[in-house]
């Protein structure tokens, strides 16, 4: 998704991928000129060769076979393949789009077709959604694997891994580096907090030391960024108590930046009445104000009101102050307060997607 300048960078990119061990590239129909990229790289002969190779695209669900039967096509073409290693069902994010996954004649039926001719060996999906939406989707029973935001500073979704992992399901984490909390560019403050580690190395350990977890997502957008994840990618044992210590210095840092401000992320604010996501903001808040996490807490809530279903939810300022949230806080925060504090720290430049 990050390597999109040009062919040139991303085929240099693809190329030191393969040279350093990397076997599983994974792109989507929806990431730009990304899938042509990847299959020009393919086409232009590799160093690995086909059958050593995992291959990974996503499409968005459909509401009918016939288009995802089109998109399939399309997405072989454009990558230069016969078949794919994994198909995703891209950014299942709605109630409607898991409809659409659960008719019967919607666009599974397509995905089907498609492995029973050898197109696809194995499908799963990925999720921007509510926890509640992406446990549905596991339990649905349709997919192999599943691509999923869940980081040290996010583990809303810990139980989706854990129902994951009970399936025996792949397990595929989504951009740790930069969904993560744009970690490739960290802030002094976290650097001390997480020394004499990197936080983008302290990330992966968290994850790396998770046995559920299959694979991580690099994301690199230039080949440097190659360097780092893959310095530690075999470094999958327990935690040592060192890296035990360095997340409990975060933890306690938290704390007392925090005072009586913190959200402990318990969701039971919502749902709210003008549709403003008010843990995820103020999570982004807590990064901010904890940890000088701003830039990221920037980039992450500029998408508000900017990226439909792909970042659902309103800006801090749309608060009105009817106070529905406040008797559901077990915390007792002042929650129009620090929405209004949060909206104030972050606002900055609108993000977007790079697709519709």
């Amino acid at each position: 998704m990050r390597y999109l300048a040009d062919f040139e960078n991303a085929h240099q990119i693809i190329e030191q991928a393969l040279a350093l061990g990397i076997n599983h590239l994974e792109t989507a129909r929806g990431y730009g000129k990304s899938e042509e990229y990847l299959g020009r790289a393919l086409k232009a002969g590799l160093s690995v060769p086909r059958t050593r190779l995992y291959v990974t695209t996503k499409i968005s669900a459909t509401a009918d076979a016939n288009t995802m039967r089109r998109c399939i096509d399309e997405s072989l073409e454009r990558l230069q393949l016969d078949y794919l290693d994994c198909l995703g069902i891209h950014g299942l994010n709605t109630w409607q789009h898991l409809e659409w996954v659960q008719a019967k004649n919607g666009c599974m039926q397509a995905v089907e077709e498609a492995v029973a001719d050898g197109r696809v060996r194995h499908v799963g999906f990925s999720s921007h959604g509510s926890l509640e939406l992406i446990q549905a989707a596991i339990n649905t029973d349709f997919f192999e694997f599943v691509n999923l935001h869940y980081y040290y500073f996010f583990q809303r979704h810990a139980p989706a891994i854990q129902l994951a992992a009970e399936k025996d399901m792949g397990i595929f984490i989504i951009s740790p580096a930069d969904k993560g909390g744009r970690l490739h560019t960290p802030p002094q403050t976290l650097k001390d907090l997480c020394h004499p580690y990197l936080p983008l190395g302290l990330n992966y350990r968290f994850l790396l030391s998770d046995n559920r977890i299959t694979t991580l997502s690099i994301g690199a957008a230039n080949p440097d960024e190659l360097r780092e994840p893959l310095r530690i990618a075999d470094d999958d044992g327990e935690l040592t108590s060192a890296e035990h210590s360095a997340f409990k210095r975060l933890e306690n840092h938290q704390k007392v930046a925090l005072e009586t401000d913190k959200c402990s992320q318990c969701y039971a604010c919502l749902p709210c009445p003008e549709n403003i996501n008010i843990p995820e903001v103020l999570r982004l808040r807590n990064l901010a104000v904890a940890y000088d996490m701003t830039d990221y807490g920037q980039y992450r809530y500029g998408m508000f009101e900017n990226a439909g279903h792909w970042f659902p939810g309103m800006k801090g300022n749309r608060c009105t102050e009817c106070g529905d949230c406040l008797p559901r806080c077990p915390e007792k925060l002042h929650i129009p307060a620090l929405l209004e504090d949060a909206h104030q720290k972050l606002s900055g430049k609108a993000g977007r997607r790079l697709w519709g």
